[in-house]
């Protein structure tokens, strides 16, 4: 009877029951470098994160020191079971390297046949060459800023830019009570006192954060966008009725006169953010006020803004400062890690519960969009477009996996 039993066993389990018996996970090895593009700060992997990815059965690799701008230290990593290495040449060894910035050229050169790599793309910083030395080495490569969860959304990007807009409120506060660069003057409402003026354009994240903030400190908001439905938005998940408007330009002229504060936070889709404020509209506003770009690392969207560095972030410009530093998450490292580590760690153990790579990019849709290279084939038709290199469609490369 048991032998006749386990002869039809196979037709008796449920389809789920027997996909489930079959998967085999796999086991990774992760390396984390440290970072060396100039200021960044943050680090893909927190040391809560690496515990998780260990007690998964996988190996986790942490170039000593990488986590000590965001303020985690070597025996955090240690003591979560991450292995410390003392050069990037050990930590370019494991089956998946994790990043915050591009690769550098030195890295394309450490990078193994047929790793899998993850880092932002900054495209807009890149050349041909970036994406022709890592297709020699048949990488697969996905970019934070295409990869989308179940929602159709960017994860990765949403959580930079909360922090962005967040941050960036904080920041004004900072300079507009500084007595050289603002004019001494408390961020916020209170009693008896006229509340502070902010200018917000671009009703998206970065928007919609900045406007929390500063509704919180009780200022005065106004948000400017082109697109109506983001200002509807905006309003429904504030919750809170403010002023909004299109992009009209004496409407918006007249409301920086008054501003004590400027946000721009207008985000381009593909190549430079649009140039929406004049260098005769900033030459009207009041001195002492302060411009926040957070767009500078698209170009930004004032006339007079060019890109600052945290070490000098802030210049003036007919009596208002401009803070230009790109990457404003970094400013806040220990925050913008641990937001990266929650979106990466389950990503990196799905890949590895999917059994590979190939097969979790294969059922996941979210993932496959942040595929930019896959076995060293660009699969990013603006890439294409951008550096005129040949491209594959992705769903039809995987078309043949099983």
């Amino acid at each position: 009877m048991d032998e006749q039993k386990g002869k039809y066993a196979d037709f008796i389990l449920p389809r789920e029951e027997m996909l489930e018996v079959g998967r085999q996970r796999s086991k990774l090895t992760i390396g984390v470098p440290k970072e060396t593009h100039y200021q960044e700060n943050r680090i893909p992997l927190v040391p809560d994160g690496a515990a998780l990815l260990v007690k998964h059965g996988h190996q986790v690799l942490i170039e000593a020191g990488a986590g000590l701008a965001a303020h985690f230290a070597d025996h955090d990593y240690s003591e979560a079971g991450a292995q410390i290495v003392y050069s990037p040449e050990e930590v370019f060894v494991s089956d998946l390297i994790l990043k915050v910035s591009p690769f550098t050229p030195a890295e394309i050169e450490r990078v193994k046949l047929r790793q899998t790599l993850v880092s932002t793309l900054q495209m807009g910083i890149q050349k041909e060459e970036y994406f022709r030395g890592l297709s020699a080495k048949k990488v697969t490569a996905l970019a934070y800023e295409l990869i989308r969860d179940r929602a159709n959304t960017f994860p990765l990007v949403r959580a930079m830019s909360e922090i962005a807009g967040s941050t960036s409120i904080f920041i004004a506060a900072e300079y507009l009570a500084d007595a050289r660069f603002g004019k001494g003057k408390m961020f916020g409402g209170f009693t008896g006192i006229h509340p502070s003026e902010v200018v917000i354009i671009g009703a998206g994240t970065v928007g919609e954060y900045a406007a929390r903030s500063a509704i919180g400190l009780g200022a005065t908001v106004k948000v400017f966008d082109n697109a109506v439905y983001r200002l509807r938005r905006l309003q429904n998940n504030l919750g809170v009725r403010i002023f909004t408007s299109i992009l009209h330009p004496q409407v918006m002229l007249e409301s920086m006169r008054l501003a004590d504060v400027v946000i721009g936070a207008v985000h381009a889709r593909e190549g430079r953010s649009p140039c929406l404020v004049t260098e005769s509209m900033i030459r009207q506003m009041k001195e002492g006020s302060v411009i926040i770009d957070v767009s500078i690392d698209q170009g930004g969207c004032f006339e007079t803004s060019r890109p600052t560095t945290q070490a000098d972030p802030v210049f003036q410009v007919h009596g208002v400062t401009h803070y230009c530093v790109p990457n404003i998450p970094s400013k806040v490292p220990h925050t913008a890690s641990q937001a990266l580590n929650n979106i990466l760690v389950p990503l990196v153990i799905n890949i590895a519960e999917g059994g590979n790579l190939d097969q979790y990019i294969k059922t996941d849709y979210g993932i496959r969009q942040g595929v930019y290279l896959y076995n060293g084939t660009v699969t990013s038709p603006l890439i294409s477009r951008y550096f005129n290199l040949p491209s594959q469609d992705i769903d039809l490369l995987i078309t043949g996996l099983h």
